[in-house]
């Protein structure tokens, strides 16, 4: 596996880990409160396997009685995606990495060419315009339920693709990783 480096932006330290260089590029933001292997067998997969180029992005430490928004975070994903010279990429995430890629791909639609969601929560923010998303939900996370995929996707149904994890909770990622990286190379490499 390769290991985290960090990139400091006006002195924000937002972890991350840049491996594999196919043309299939992919951003992947992790969940907040996990560990923060939970994307990593899933990336080295793509990375490895499948020939994908992997950017996985962390969260800043936040300081104590500040709250870092999500146009924030956004911002530190755009920072560390421009720092390792990703032009046209997917960009995804797990859970509230999901939350901010969503947010991401609104705020900067002219260099995402789609979505990769897995776990995705309940929050009222819009599906970017004309990219594709996929979806994977876990059929057993009570985290963000499978219903929460159902309902976004049939935002954009026309678009959006919900993929299930049997079995998987809200940690599919890490113990399912080979079954969720397979279902996102499978996607993707049509692109």
């Amino acid at each position: 596996m390769t290991d985290t480096q960090i990139f400091e932006p006006d002195g924000r330290a937002i972890p991350f880990v840049d491996e594999g260089d196919g043309p299939v590029k992919l951003v992947l933001i992790q969940e907040r409160d996990l560990p923060a292997d939970i994307l990593g067998v899933v990336a080295h997969y793509l990375a490895e396997e499948a020939g994908f180029h992997v950017l996985r992005i962390g969260h800043r430490a936040e300081v104590k009685g500040e709250e870092v928004s999500l146009d924030e975070r956004v911002e530190d994903a755009l920072a560390v995606i421009d720092h390792v010279g990703l032009g046209d990429t997917w960009i995804g995430g797990h859970g509230f990495g999901g939350t901010v890629a969503r947010a991401f791909a609104v705020a900067h639609a002219d260099s995402v060419n789609g979505l990769a969601l897995l776990g995705v929560e309940e929050l009222d923010i819009p599906l970017a315009p004309v990219m594709p998303v996929l979806i994977i939900q876990g059929t057993k996370d009570n985290v963000t339920p499978f219903a929460n995929g159902e309902q976004l996707q049939s935002t954009a149904p026309e678009r959006a693709s919900v993929k299930s994890i049997d079995g998987g909770d809200h940690h599919f990622p890490m113990t399912h990783p080979i079954e969720t990286a397979v279902v996102i190379e499978e996607y993707l490499d049509w692109d």
